[in-house]
């Protein structure tokens, strides 16, 4: 069902008079692209080609960039428009470049962790995104002490960080 249809059958719904204030109609625009101040490695870019991720859009660009030069980075743009890519980028970038990389990405909800790493694995080549893992409650008891010990990049959610997962990277 389109969402004209879904709208029209919500309006059609006794339960649903009054509920509904307002409807507009915003017409699509074109896609804006933008490059990075600095360009990706070479092995990095062939994986994001491979997927059809290149071009970057212009706000995925300029989040990197922030994020390369170390500045905080929010991001808030609708579903589907590449979000991910925004901080995915830059670690990916760390975890090639900087042997003691490390990074700690915090979801709301052990199913969205399991999802991240899902997508981080299929994005990117198994050399990349080995010593990638989940940190939560269904990690086995004995495979805890090797994330923590080995592991370049924990996806995990707040009922884990009392545990201290993070590894001692210097």
């Amino acid at each position: 069902m389109d969402i004209s249809a879904f709208v029209h059958a919500l309006l059609a719904q006794p339960s649903y008079r009054g509920q509904i204030v307002h409807i507009e109609h915003i017409p699509p625009r074109d896609a804006e692209y933008s490059e990075l101040e600095q360009p990706l490695g070479k092995d990095l870019r062939s994986y994001l080609e491979k997927h059809k991720l290149l071009p970057l859009y212009t706000h995925q660009a300029e989040a990197i960039d922030y994020a390369r030069r170390g500045m905080n980075v929010m991001v808030a743009t609708s579903s589907a428009s590449g979000k991910t890519l925004c901080y995915n980028i830059p670690v990916m970038e760390s975890i090639l470049t900087e042997p003691a990389s490390c990074a700690l990405y915090l979801f709301p909800t052990k199913a969205l962790a399991q999802d991240q790493l899902r997508t981080l694995r299929e994005l990117f080549d198994p050399h990349l995104s080995r010593g990638v893992s989940t940190f939560d409650g269904d990690t086995p008891q004995g495979e805890r002490a090797e994330v923590r010990k080995s592991a370049r990049v924990v996806l995990t959610n707040p009922d884990m960080l009392h545990i201290g997962i993070l590894p001692n990277h210097q």
